[in-house]
């Protein structure tokens, strides 16, 4: 699936944050400039079609490093659950909690949803790539798991140039 052509974010200086990782150290956007940011997001730790998709980029971190890039999945999940996940599932990928939304929302992730009738807000499976300079060069919605990170890679060495 090919980037979105437009978007609210699209061209824009990515929403600045700071969030927890899974030890509980404080990671920040900023600490990235220079470097090219796959920023992701996704609904819950251990679920199928996460764990499909963080195993996909965690397999492709050395590639993503490889063209200056940083990889950092994002969901509304406890450190203490990135932990856990990380862990069952071998991730060395960057995992951040946003237990509160702020940076779900910043992003435009956090939205109704609709499951057996009934509403609420949840976590949409969103990505963005970041060039350098902070700004967000593409944006993926609603993202199928399978094969995610092979496309954001393509995208990326067509943005390096």
């Amino acid at each position: 699936m090919p980037p979105v052509t437009e978007d609210p974010l699209l061209t824009r200086p990515a929403p600045a944050f700071c969030l927890p990782d899974a030890d509980n150290m404080t990671v920040c956007l900023e600490q990235f400039r220079g470097k090219w940011v796959v920023l992701y997001f996704y609904p819950k730790d251990n679920t199928p079609g996460c764990t499909i998709e963080a195993m996909q980029f965690n397999a492709a971190l050395e590639q993503f490093a490889g063209l200056g890039a940083q990889v950092i999945g994002v969901s509304g999940d406890t450190p203490e659950s990135h932990q856990n996940f990380a862990a069952r599932h071998s991730l060395t990928i960057l995992l951040l909690s946003d237990t509160e939304h702020r940076v779900l929302r910043a992003y435009g992730s956090w939205v109704p949803k609709k499951m057996f009738g009934k509403e609420f807000f949840g976590t949409m499976r969103d990505t963005f790539l970041i060039d350098p300079a902070g700004t967000v060069v593409a944006v993926w919605r609603k993202v199928s798991p399978k094969g995610h990170a092979e496309e954001v890679k393509t995208v990326l060495l067509e943005k390096k140039g």
